[in-house]
């Protein structure tokens, strides 16, 4: 039996919370995810919850942690611990009368920002997102040797992460324009999206000692779904020689429901299959257990409905499928290099996988990519075109897992709609 599983992969597990066992549903039992919520229009501070079909219980019910990096910072057996009691609890009758009194509907609750983010570390892991890129900007020599070698990563800004459905503003910033004299400073011209997942530290590192990549998914709380928003005319700017800054600093979305890595354990995957000719990873990214089950078939989504298409009441229109299996790195990998020169992580610190892009058409993660650099551009079902995102369109990714034998489980939404550039204040010499 994999060591892995326990009674709550169960595929049989039925809750009395009957909105949970319905076909496709994002939060059944076998799920169990964290959030921080509040009632809409209370006052009071918000607190630790588990989706549950369509339902929110408190955690308090069960557990008494204040927030999740509380509960994060405690490692996996009592994260075991705690999702063994929700499991249990929530599929027993006769604990429903008790506990149902902790139950908050999803539409009556407002959901923040599941955990407090002190640090954010953006990382480029897919080898076809990559390719993609640097086919646009070096044809004869896409992708830079060190990618190979190294998970490639930048610090991000985690002030401004925000939670699922907040507004995007379009920032302003300088940009170089093609055969321009002297950059010009504006509203972003090419916004675009990048469809990634985020990895929440739990039990952190002192400073210092490195985490054996053995031990690095020890050091994982779970997942979140990311939408590391890009400014890439600003980008094309700013980006060298220290990488990127303005361009990714002014919004991050992430989903509000922390997937945990309980959860994710029937849907484990082998590593990316490397290509003849490439190179092994050095011995501090190499082990025999990630090689073998290190990677998670999270399946990605990705629409957009422009404000066109609300006011006409259509569909959003699916632009992308993806899946975190095909990305060059594993996330052990990653958490085992961030700390590998003695940097320390922190409960509730944030990790960027990366733009997360397949080798198939369809399977793009941002615009760029999709519309090779705004030159192919996409017609979208209200007859309007896109290359880079409009004021007023709204993006959302969507995400889950699936294996034949073990329950669906979902993500919820990243989502978020372009609101206008904030006019520019003009100066003035007095």
């Amino acid at each position: 039996m994999d060591t892995l599983l326990d009674e709550t992969h169960d595929p049989a597990l039925a809750s009395w919370v009957e909105s949970a066992n319905v076909a496709g549903c994002d939060f059944p039992v076998q799920n169990l995810p964290f959030g921080m919520f509040r009632r809409k229009g209370a006052k009071a501070p918000p607190r630790p919850g588990v989706a549950i079909g369509d339902q929110i219980l408190d955690l308090a019910a069960v557990a008494p942690y204040k927030n999740l990096n509380e509960l994060a910072a405690k490692g996996r057996p009592t994260w075991k611990a705690v999702r063994k009691a929700l499991s249990r609890a929530l599929c027993d009758a006769k604990q429903a009368r008790g506990l149902s009194k902790h139950l908050v509907p999803m539409k009556e609750a407002e959901l923040f920002v599941p955990v407090a983010i002190g640090d954010y570390t953006d990382f480029y892991t897919s080898s076809f997102h990559a390719t993609n890129i640097g086919r646009l900007f070096r044809p004869d020599n896409p992708l830079l040797p060190n990618f190979k070698w190294i998970p490639i990563g930048y610090h991000g800004r985690a002030s401004s992460v925000v939670v699922s459905a907040s507004p995007v503003v379009r920032p302003n910033g300088q940009a170089m324009v093609p055969d321009a004299a002297a950059p010009s400073y504006g509203p972003c011209n090419r916004l675009d999206y990048e469809v990634e997942l985020g990895f929440v530290i739990g039990p952190g590192n002192a400073l210092g000692k490195p985490i054996p990549i053995a031990k690095a998914l020890d050091h994982v709380f779970g997942v979140v779904l990311l939408n590391d928003w890009s400014a890439r005319d600003m980008q094309a700017w700013e980006y060298q020689p220290l990488g990127p800054f303005l361009s990714k600093n002014f919004a991050s979305t992430v989903s509000p429901w922390v997937v945990t890595m309980e959860a994710l354990a029937p849907f484990r995957a082998p590593a990316f299959a490397r290509a003849q000719g490439d190179p092994g990873p050095l011995p501090y990214l190499t082990n025999a257990d990630d090689e073998a089950r290190g990677h998670l078939d999270i399946r990605i989504e990705t629409f957009l409905r422009s404000a066109r298409m609300r006011q006409n009441r259509m569909q959003a229109q699916r632009l992308s499928t993806t899946t975190y299996a095909h990305c060059y790195w594993t996330l052990a990998q990653i958490v085992a290099h961030h700390t590998s020169g003695g940097c320390n992580l922190r409960p509730g610190d944030l990790l960027g996988s990366g733009t997360i892009s397949g080798p198939e058409v369809g399977s793009e993660g941002a615009l760029i990519e999709m519309t090779r650099g705004g030159q192919r551009p996409l017609t979208l079902p209200s007859g309007e075109t896109r290359t880079f995102l409009a004021d007023g369109d709204e993006v959302t990714l969507r995400g889950h897992c699936v294996r034949d034998g073990f329950t669906r489980i979902g993500f919820g939404a990243a989502a978020g709609t372009i609101r206008p550039a904030p006019k520019q204040h003009e100066s003035r010499i007095h």
